[in-house]
């Protein structure tokens, strides 16, 4: 799909092909319609990413809220969107051994319990040994404060959402 293919697009075949791009959030996709026609993909995720910052705190939330747990409920969730469930087989989060999910387990738990929301973290950017990565992070996150922590969480969602594009667009 070309740029002038995507400028072209109607609302509804815009957001049919990139309401996916961020977590069960097809909203952001309406919204970032809005500020074509995009010179380029960098334009298109930056658009994506100002209907975020934009947003109220509690639609920043929500999304935030639309990612599964990591290590959780991976090929247990059906509610878990096709990318996801890609991200973290990639990431081996679908094959976790006994003491690997009680890890997982007992840090989501602290996680939501301290935040209110998911853990998020860009599962394909974890590197050559994504679980132990995840799981430090995850430790080390769970000292921030809330309003540090929903800005990494929608950072890592930024990380996210433009390689889902990138896997989408081809130019």
């Amino acid at each position: 799909m070309t740029l002038d293919d995507i400028n072209s697009l109607s609302t509804e075949d815009f957001v049919a092909e990139f309401g996916s791009i961020y977590e069960h959030s097809p909203w952001i996709a309406a919204k970032a319609c809005a500020y074509r026609p995009f010179s380029d993909t960098a334009q298109m995720l930056g658009a994506f990413a100002q209907v975020v910052r934009q947003a109220d705190k509690e639609a920043q939330l929500a999304l935030v809220k639309a990612h599964p747990e990591l290590g959780h409920r991976a090929g247990i969730d059906q509610a878990l969107s096709t990318e996801s469930q890609h991200e973290q087989g990639g990431a081996g989060l679908d094959r976790l051994t006994p003491a690997e999910y009680e890890q997982f387990h007992k840090l989501n738990t602290a996680y939501r319990e301290k935040f209110g929301m998911p853990f998020v973290i860009c599962v394909r950017k974890a590197g050559k040994s994504p679980k132990a990565v995840i799981l430090e992070a995850m430790a080390t996150r769970l000292q921030s404060s809330p309003d540090a922590e929903l800005a990494e969480a929608l950072t890592q969602i930024d990380a996210i959402a433009s390689l889902r594009l990138q896997d989408k667009v081809q130019l």
